[in-house]
């Protein structure tokens, strides 16, 4: 197992909660056990892999085989752990995750976790699919997990639909007159789709006066929310807004997703309204 902090691409922050600790004051042992688990959830996402779907597509599904733990020294209320997950070996039905539990460069905590694909309905082994051996490896790699394509409705609008009817008409209940429009025609669309072409997130550009892009209709998978899935599409759609000469980029962002924005560079710019019924704010930045 990775014994170093900077053996390891993914790491997830976490805070222990009081119910995690014991009567000794410390984190309970087994609930290192939930910390690697809920970091290997955590890992998937960072590969743009929604899991479920991703098992679905893939005829199969990751069972543990066997967990090892090593404890080295105790993490105590209101610590901020990083957990780290990182491939080990992938083997010919089986991949053993390396974890690691780290309170700033110390290493608390260490694990392997043991996992053999096999199919849901006999419950036997299969090889490991190579289409996720290549991820796995990839990620390792550092390489790119998404891929954004820009085009026109014409090209990208199916995928593009399936996402905004999903967040924006399913989830937020915006009546869907109010989501589809004319200016779908007219704008440059962004579409953020993983290693096996799932489209996972969308956004759309247009002019909005003369030197000012308007970016609108941001969305992205439930599942794959924390994953910079957004922030890919989002960076495309600026740089493209910036290659053909704009000045300025503007977006009305919900209010919840303002902080999204902000670590992106943009700032608010006047009072919250509401569209749809959701409190909005206009957010600008410089290109």
């Amino acid at each position: 197992m990775s014994q170093q902090r900077n053996d390891y691409r993914f790491l997830d922050r976490l805070r222990v909660r009081w119910v995690e600790v014991d009567m000794q004051k410390i984190v309970f042992n087994g609930h290192y056990l939930m910390y690697f688990d809920t970091a290997v959830a955590g890992y998937w996402r960072a590969m743009a892999l929604p899991y479920h779907d991703t098992m679905e597509y893939l005829a199969g599904d990751l069972y543990v085989r066997k967990a090892t733990v090593e404890y080295h020294a105790s993490a105590q209320y209101d610590d901020q752990l990083d957990v780290g997950i990182r491939t080990q070996r992938i083997g010919n039905s089986s991949l053993l995750l390396s974890c690691g539990a780290f309170r700033g460069e110390q290493l608390l905590v260490g694990g392997e976790l043991v996992y053999v694909f096999a199919d849901p309905a006999t419950m036997k082994s299969q090889p490991v699919p190579q289409q996720l051996r290549e991820v796995l490896e990839a990620f390792e790699a550092g390489k790119p997990m998404v891929e954004v394509r820009l085009g026109r409705w014409s090209d990208l609008g199916e995928a593009a639909h399936v996402i905004r009817k999903q967040v924006f008409i399913d989830e937020q209940k915006i009546p869907a007159d109010m989501e589809w429009d004319s200016v779908d025609a007219d704008c440059v669309h962004a579409l953020a789709c993983n290693r096996f072409g799932v489209p996972l997130a969308t956004g759309r550009l247009h002019e909005h006066v003369p030197g000012v892009a308007k970016i609108g209709r941001m969305a992205v998978m439930a599942s794959m929310r924390g994953s910079r899935v957004g922030r890919a599409v989002l960076d495309a759609l600026v740089q493209h807004a910036r290659d053909r000469g704009d000045r300025e980029a503007l977006l009305h962002a919900q209010c919840s997703a303002a902080p999204f924005y902000a670590r992106a560079g943009f700032v608010s710019r006047g009072p919250v309204f509401e569209e749809a019924g959701i409190p909005h704010i206009e957010m600008v930045r410089g290109l």
